[in-house]
């Protein structure tokens, strides 16, 4: 009888043993899919040594993520770059034998996003937008109402100068269907389009879930953060469009909102949303780099 007991609590002790360790085998950050990284507009992979998400991808992969980036025109509209990176994550698919994949898009890479969860929701677990341009920015307003000819040319060429130096000199660049897509009228058109996760209230939170694909959005609202960033000045400059509304120098808040909105409110301008420029972003704030990590370890508790 002694034996018996002495067996069942040895038993006992062994199992509390290895369940905390079979609970934290996952890292923090290793999700069930894939996560598949968009930038937004001007955007690129890698600028030399310069990456888009500076810093972003080894983070998540050294917490166990599988990471992808995705380059799609740095300036063109929301559809062409949506089919762009549609072609993307299949090939990301075909390659890992995964069946989804997590997609997060900064800027104009939110809305390119949605339209890859809108025409094949198969396809993919989660959208997550940082900064997204869901309902529009009050800067593509005016630069596409101001002098739209001019606007466009120096755009286009720029986006061809990017291309060229990231060795991405392939994909079409149009600055002008951008700024279209990017204002607050071509917007709400892809909206009524594709509607998934944008709230129907001005300042609300959307749907978290539709059609199987989680939505979920985050973004700054301090446009001015370290005196040390060269980028700064213009994002406080830019700022002013807004009329005081919160915004991170080139979307508002209330644009920013798609699903679950984690945060509208960050002490980071657009540039500091991924680590921009090379990691010089508010030191009194949660480094950008933390929020994604949070992110893909909130995308691992859900399953995805």
């Amino acid at each position: 009888m002694k034996t018996r007991f002495w067996q069942l609590l040895s038993t006992l002790v062994l199992a509390l043993c290895i369940l905390p360790m079979t609970a934290s085998a996952a890292g923090y950050t290793q999700t069930k899919y894939p996560i598949v990284l968009v930038h937004g507009l001007f955007g690129f992979d890698k600028l030399g040594p310069v990456e888009y998400f500076y810093g972003v991808p080894a983070a998540l992969r050294d917490g166990g993520a599988k990471v992808y980036l995705t380059t799609v025109s740095a300036a063109n509209s929301t559809e062409v770059r949506g089919e762009q990176l549609l072609s993307q994550v299949r090939q990301i698919l075909a390659a890992t034998g995964a069946a989804k994949v997590n997609l997060i898009g900064h800027s104009h890479g939110g809305p390119t996003a949605r339209y890859v969860a809108s025409v094949r929701p198969d396809l993919v677990a989660s959208v997550t937008s940082v900064a997204g341009v869901n309902k529009g920015s009050k800067v593509a307003d005016m630069l596409a109402g101001a002098i739209p000819n001019t606007s466009g040319a120096v755009g286009t060429a720029l986006a061809s100068l990017i291309g060229i130096i990231s060795g991405n000199k392939g994909l079409p660049q149009n600055a002008g269907a951008a700024l279209a897509s990017l204002s607050t009228a071509g917007s709400l058109a892809f909206n009524n389009r594709h509607p998934q996760g944008v709230p129907t209230s001005a300042c609300g939170e959307g749907a978290y879930q539709e059609r199987g694909v989680y939505y979920f959005s985050w973004s700054g609202a301090q446009p001015y953060t370290n005196a040390l960033d060269a980028g700064d000045p213009a994002m406080a400059a830019i700022s002013l469009a807004f009329g005081g509304a919160k915004n991170d120098g080139l979307v508002s808040s209330c644009s920013s909102h798609l699903g679950k909105v984690i945060r509208d409110d960050y002490a980071m301008n657009h540039l500091d949303e991924v680590n921009q420029f090379i990691g010089i972003v508010n030191l009194f704030e949660t480094s950008p780099v933390t929020v994604f990590r949070q992110q893909a370890n909130r995308l691992q508790g859900l399953g995805l």
